[in-house]
């Protein structure tokens, strides 16, 4: 099958969540047969317009827009040429589904696919609630009409479903399909990230946005005297002195008193992640909302146990009381209890981490996670055959 993923700012070839989602998905869909091309916005002059990056897949690079990175916010106005670029290259490679990933894709996708009458998947990744303003309508109401048009949503948790629901998309063009991870590079073998084993390691990943709950995790030290918490996200080390988010947790560190124990790295290579979660006794996960938390899988995956909120696609994730604890959203004093509670228990964290290693093995693996969205085409595109077959039939 050919499959066209669109994911127009976020390249399987950057880094970030979203980035490694597609390359990771794309790769393993590539692995059992299917030829994937992957749609994404060029973001500077020097890129080539079509990259290889493993048997199967492809990345392409349109010209839609400034030659450079764009916020969020400023993507919309440039998705009709988008689409109109897409139908370009379509017209000399026709895919068999098209699936769009955030929901500019998705408006770029629905309206270049509805040329060809070929079907759309789409993934929101995150809803509107959590995403930045848009001018004219509102982000919600893109997401409800998309939701709508297309032949097949697929969400990443139950939670993310619900919220599909409640702003207006039909429950019948929904899925649940989490997302994966990739065990063979995500294992409790391999490099080590450096540190002072004197000292407990609390570690945090992610961007560094408020509902992320950094502050919350920051405050919570307060009761895990002696423990350090890393944070690793955000933009490169070198650019954290003047970062805002950054600004804002080392402030709160200095009132909380914990400065000492606060370590901020900044974004990581995707491949050296591994070894920053080896390098933790526990990871936590502390958003106030939240779809899906990438991290909470990889470090599963690398053996270690996880403290989150009880938010979202964490309480899919993590088996309260098998695999981690869960804790209300938004409460330092719950938080640090948990993480003191788990830092001063060596055999509960010791059984946590083998049973959640072994759950993000047998649960969240890309090949069972491409076997699921390889049925869901295969459900859209067996859907859309009798109607393109019926004028060959009369002739």
């Amino acid at each position: 099958m050919r499959i066209a993923m669109i994911s127009e700012h976020a390249s399987p070839l950057g880094m970030g969540d979203q980035h490694a989602h597609v390359a990771d998905l794309s790769k393993a869909l590539a692995e059992v047969g299917h030829e994937v091309r992957v749609y994404t916005r060029r973001t500077s002059p020097g890129q080539a317009e079509v990259v290889p990056v493993a048997d199967g897949v492809r990345v392409i690079h349109l010209l839609a827009g400034p030659a450079r990175s764009l916020p969020d916010e400023e993507l919309l106005p440039h998705m009709a040429e988008f689409a109109r670029l897409l139908g370009e290259h379509w017209q000399g490679w026709t895919p068999d589904v098209v699936h769009a990933h955030f929901w500019t894709s998705g408006l770029a996708a629905v309206t270049a696919a509805k040329q060809i009458n070929v079907p759309v998947v789409q993934s929101f990744h995150e809803i509107g609630a959590l995403g930045p303003a848009v001018s004219g309508p509102s982000r919600t109401g893109y997401e409800r009409a998309l939701g709508r048009a297309v032949d097949r949503v697929v969400a990443q948790s139950q939670d993310e479903a619900l919220g599909l629901v409640r702003i207006g998309v039909p429950r019948a063009q929904l899925t649940v399909v989490p997302a994966g991870v990739d065990s063979e590079r995500f294992t409790p073998e391999g490099p080590v990230a450096p540190r002072d084993l004197d000292r407990p390691r609390i570690l945090s990943v992610g961007r560094l946005v408020e509902h992320k709950g950094y502050g919350d995790v920051i405050e919570a030290m307060r009761y895990v005297p002696g423990a350090e918490v890393v944070v690793v996200g955000g933009p490169p080390a070198d650019q954290l002195r003047a970062d805002p988010g950054a600004k804002s947790l080392r402030a709160l560190a200095e009132k909380f008193q914990v400065a000492d124990r606060f370590r901020l790295i900044g974004s990581v290579p995707h491949r050296d992640m591994p070894s920053w979660y080896r390098s933790a006794d526990l990871l936590v996960a502390a958003p106030w909302q939240e779809q899906f938390e990438r991290s909470t899988l990889e470090a599963m995956a690398c053996g270690v146990p996880v403290i989150g909120t009880a938010v979202g696609g964490l309480t899919e994730t993590v088996v309260d009381g098998l695999t981690g604890d869960l804790v209300p959203a938004r409460d330092p004093r719950a938080l640090g209890s948990a993480v003191r509670r788990l830092i001063n228990d060596k055999v509960r964290r010791f059984t946590y981490a083998t049973a959640a290693l072994d759950r993000a093995r047998q649960a969240y693996s890309w090949k069972r996670v491409a076997a699921q969205v390889g049925s869901v085409y295969s459900v859209v595109t067996g859907l859309r055959r009798p109607a393109e077959a019926e004028p060959e039939a009369v002739a």
